[in-house]
């Protein structure tokens, strides 16, 4: 691959990577949080959470972008904070590409944990307690290896719907080669010019491999947990 993608397609595939796999990694503990508190939380508000858990699948992503911009640019109320106070800068940065990605691609993660975790048995998790164990260890040695292929799941499609994000990471970051331009967007700048159809085709084919890896990989590992549980 190195020898068929040229210098500039390589660095968007690499940092694209980068981008996914540390929005996915950041946001994990929130998306099994999230889904936890939506599977038993019994509280007022439960349904705006959810609501604003599957906004972005459902407003344009441009919108979700210029959100971020407003909220985390160097103008910003938590851009500026951050910017000051801890020396974090999103805007016009890679970190930027990576929170616009995780945000977007939240909803799918935290939905497939969710179900997951609806599908466990609650008198397992009654029995433990009865038992003597306190919630925290509950979850951990009864509901968390129960729900480990929902969690496998949710991260492998949180990482390939973060590899293909555009509309919020352009929005935030911009385009800029090296820095923040993901393979989408280089897609998308590939064919604003002349002779850059090949490029956009080649990071396109690049583009489907990964996305099926993804999937495939989600599938696999998905089904040797499930195994492996069953044999306990």
């Amino acid at each position: 691959m190195l020898d068929w993608l040229s210098a500039e397609e390589w660095t968007a595939v690499r940092l694209s990577l980068r981008v996914a796999f540390w929005a996915t990694l950041a946001s994990l503990p929130f998306g099994v949080a999230t889904a936890l508190l939506l599977a038993r939380g019994k509280f007022w508000g439960r349904q705006i959470v959810n609501l604003l858990v599957h906004l972005p699948l459902v407003i344009p992503p441009v919108a979700t972008g210029y959100l971020l911009l407003i909220l985390f640019g160097r103008q910003g109320p938590l851009g500026g904070f951050l910017a000051e106070n801890l020396g974090i800068v999103f805007a016009f940065r890679w970190t930027g590409a990576a929170l616009a990605a995780a945000i977007m691609a939240f909803p799918l993660m935290v939905r497939a944990i969710w179900l997951a975790m609806e599908a466990v048995d609650t008198r397992l998790e009654e029995a433990a307690a009865t038992l003597g164990a306190n919630r925290a260890w509950t979850f951990a040695v009864v509901t968390l290896p129960l729900i480990l292929p929902g969690i496998v799941a949710g991260a492998i499609l949180a990482f390939a719907k973060a590899m293909g994000e555009f509309g919020a990471t352009i929005t935030f970051v911009s385009n800029i080669p090296g820095e923040t331009q993901t393979l989408p967007s280089a897609i998308y700048a590939f064919l604003q010019v002349p002779d850059g159809e090949a490029s956009a085709v080649r990071l396109v084919i690049v583009s489907i491999l990964v996305a099926m890896a993804a999937l495939l990989a989600s599938e696999f590992v998905s089904r040797r947990i499930a195994r492996w549980i069953a044999a306990r």
